[in-house]
């Protein structure tokens, strides 16, 4: 996998976590002027505690984190590793969970709910997304449930919240919904452990190959969204906020420079377009410059972020060619206002804009009547001698 450094914010707290791709994550106060890098370590504890010594994965650890999230109340941090899923509880200020949990990276990994924090997700480069209840890991380091159906390595995964459903971003170029309630046993994992469904390509190049399957012979999705490309990087999907919008929404960036939303149903309700976003010194009371921010170079949009309370999105793309990112904002005027849903917004503005095509289209054709007329009009000739 490519290699990246990863950032969650808490929703309770200021604090911001990231992760230098070792076996340490590090938080911070976001509202400090001077803010201190806290160390949150998800090494094992040294065997010979005498001859402990400190490199650049931890302590005699190989673990190397690609993935944190905080919990809801701000207390923990899950965090995922090059096969390991840990659970750090900031309070003890100690590791209180570890399971050997995939044969690959685990890319991603979250929470299920908001309310308890028992139930843990992990995505892997594996395939599998896995479900863990940390109340049965005494008894048993096998997961309670196995969500299959994709083919290749999944770059994230993002819970409603709820305890029922999250979904998921894979490189096979689908995104797929899933109800925890029927995910797959540890027994069908095991009984296809030793096959492989996909097409071992190189997801950071702009090309996905033809797959040779659709999905998972042992698919447990309740829907699959598609149309965006999960390339170039790990590409990250969410609901939309569930106090604006009731997480009636799921969205997604794409390395074709677009943020893809759809209803829940598999409808696509909208494609934003970076590249007709302008710059944010942009002044509304002025002409629309020539030149809008994405077209300069070919933008991968890596990561969204949708408002809870405003209807405003932040798009963070990746420009390859810049070596950097560049953030964006997106809104939907006038969307508070409506009784309606996004669906209608985005009617009604199709609506205007073709209606504005018309009275464009109406304009210039009686000014190419007017025209004519004149050409025409009697007594009024074309003289081709130059020196009249």
């Amino acid at each position: 996998m490519c290699h990246h450094r990863l950032e969650s914010r808490s929703q309770e707290t200021s604090f911001l976590s990231h992760s230098p791709q070792s076996a340490t994550c590090y938080m911070t106060n976001t509202t400090d002027p001077a803010p201190a890098q806290i160390p949150i370590p998800f090494s094992d504890p040294p065997t010979h505690p005498n001859r402990a010594r400190a490199n650049f994965w931890g302590y005699e650890s190989g673990y190397r984190i690609y993935s944190c999230r905080f919990s809801a109340d701000g207390n923990e941090v899950i965090a995922g590793a090059n096969g390991p899923l840990f659970v750090y509880d900031l309070l003890a200020n100690r590791r209180t969970v570890k399971i050997e949990a995939h044969t690959d990276d685990v890319n991603s990994c979250t929470w299920a709910d908001t309310a308890s924090g028992n139930v843990l997700v992990s995505a892997s480069d594996d395939s599998f997304l896995k479900v863990w209840d940390r109340r049965s890991l005494g008894v048993s380091q096998k997961p309670s449930g196995v969500l299959m159906g994709h083919t290749e390595g999944i770059t994230y995964v993002s819970a409603k919240g709820d305890g029922r459903y999250v979904i998921s971003n894979g490189k096979d170029q689908k995104l797929r919904l899933w109800d925890l309630r029927k995910m797959r046993s540890n027994q069908d994992l095991e009984s296809v452990q030793n096959m492989y469904y996909g097409t071992n390509f190189d997801y950071r190049y702009p090309h996905y190959p033809r797959p040779r399957y659709s999905a998972h012979p042992k698919d447990c999705s309740v829907m699959t969204y598609h149309g965006h490309a999960v390339l170039r990087t790990l590409i990250r999907c969410h609901f939309s906020p569930a106090e604006s919008t009731g997480s009636q929404y799921i969205y997604s960036g794409s390395a074709d420079g677009k943020i893809h939303i759809w209803s829940l149903d598999g409808r696509v309700v909208q494609v934003l377009d970076r590249s007709r976003t302008l710059p944010m010194s942009f002044n509304p009371s002025e002409s629309e410059p020539g030149t809008a921010l994405g077209q300069e170079t070919n933008v991968c949009v890596r990561d969204v972020s949708w408002h809870s309370q405003e209807p405003v999105l932040m798009s963070a793309g990746w420009e390859s060619g810049r070596g950097g990112s560049r953030v964006a904002r997106h809104e939907w005027k006038g969307l508070t206002k409506m009784a309606g849903s996004l669906e209608d917004w985005v009617v009604r503005e199709h609506q205007e804009a073709k209606e504005k095509e018309n009275v464009t289209r109406r304009s210039a054709r009686l000014q190419q009547a007017s025209a004519q007329r004149r050409e025409t009009m009697p007594g009024t000739f074309e003289s081709d001698d130059e020196s009249a």
